[in-house]
């Protein structure tokens, strides 16, 4: 059976592509969210193996989003998806609740490394 991920970041390109490289990796995106308040619906109406988040996304940043999803959920897979120079941004979501986290631009191979770690 395949994971089922849910994908938030407030840039359609950037879900797209992310959606893109999990699905052709047998993946299952069942939903997308494009603010953190989304995402948190979304979450909790869908229930997947996996999470990607952004970190700065409109009305409810990533990491805010990330501490309401652990709250709701402890066991919640979440990986956080960061642009060049938000190192500490990124520690904050590690320590919020997230799993781990990739750097944008991506490369297909680490998001998919990274997925792997999180998923265990």
């Amino acid at each position: 059976m395949s994971h089922t991920v849910l994908v938030c970041d407030d840039a359609i390109f950037m879900r797209t592509m992310i959606s893109d490289i999990l699905s052709q990796s047998g993946f299952e995106v069942i939903g997308e969210a494009e603010t953190g308040v989304q995402a948190i619906e979304k979450y909790k109406q869908l229930r997947p193996d996996l999470v990607t988040m952004d970190i700065v996304m409109p009305d409810m940043g990533g990491i805010d989003a990330v501490r309401e999803i652990t709250k709701f959920d402890g066991n919640a897979r979440i990986l956080m998806c960061s642009a060049m120079g938000q190192q500490a941004l990124v520690v904050e979501a590690i320590q919020a609740g997230a799993k781990d986290f990739v750097v944008k631009p991506f490369q297909p191979s680490r998001v998919l490394e990274a997925v792997q770690r999180v998923l265990g």
